[in-house]
């Protein structure tokens, strides 16, 4: 009897159709710089006195543009790879972005889409209990010069969306800079976290939050949906 049961239920199930039991998980994706770190360029530029070096993603948004004026900075001012490193070493999360951290990931997967790069990130990463970093990379002279940098994709964080997209996952996206937009508006549900008033100002249609709680709650709608 129950064999013949279970042939049954096993029949119905081979019968049913396949999207009957797919079930899009749910992902958040989060800038790094500006939502859970302080700008490392920002930090920097303070430490070093060298105002040129605080223009960010929320002032420039061509990223090439932005990294090849960076670059000459540094070429002429004679800093290297390790001087930046120095900084970085100093440097902690923003606060309450480690709680923040941890109550996210009690309730969905956090993966963190940034345009920093390897070889910055790795001691922010560890304070905020190494979360999955996508990023980029600097190209680097055995004398410790940055010669250049190489994206890890074109239009990386739209395109890292897109694809979760394509595993059937739901993605959240936030972010503070230009470089963040194309990815919230490629997300299906999204903010602007504490953004610079131009930006919120010219991208009304999208929701801008100020606070750790004020993201949580745009995260937890998000998370409750059906």
């Amino acid at each position: 009897m129950e064999r013949t049961r279970l042939k049954t239920n096993l029949r119905a199930i081979a019968d049913t159709p396949a999207d009957l039991y797919t079930v899009k998980m749910k992902l958040i994706c989060l800038d790094l710089e500006g939502v859970l770190v302080p700008e490392i360029w920002i930090a920097f530029s303070n430490a070093t006195g060298i105002a040129e070096l605080s223009r960010t993603t929320r002032d420039e948004p061509d990223y090439d543009k932005l990294m090849a004026f960076r670059l000459g900075v540094l070429e002429r001012e004679g800093f290297k790879l390790n001087d930046i490193r120095r900084v970085i070493a100093d440097m902690s999360p923003l606060p309450g972005a480690l709680e923040f951290a941890d109550a996210l990931r009690a309730k969905a997967q956090l993966i963190v889409l940034s345009d920093t790069f390897e070889q910055f990130a790795a001691p922010l990463m560890r304070q905020l209990g190494y979360p999955t970093l996508f990023c980029n990379t600097l190209a680097v002279s055995g004398e410790g010069t940055i010669t250049g940098w190489a994206l890890r994709q074109k239009n990386g964080k739209k395109e890292a969306v897109r694809a979760f997209k394509s595993c059937n996952c739901e993605i959240f996206a936030a972010g503070d800079s230009f470089n963040d937009l194309a990815m919230i508006e490629e997300a299906d549900s999204g903010c602007l976290f504490r953004a610079p008033p131009a930006i919120a100002e010219s991208f009304q249609h999208i929701d801008a939050v100020d606070s750790y709680d004020g993201l949580m709650a745009r995260i937890d709608a998000f998370l409750s949906k059906n």
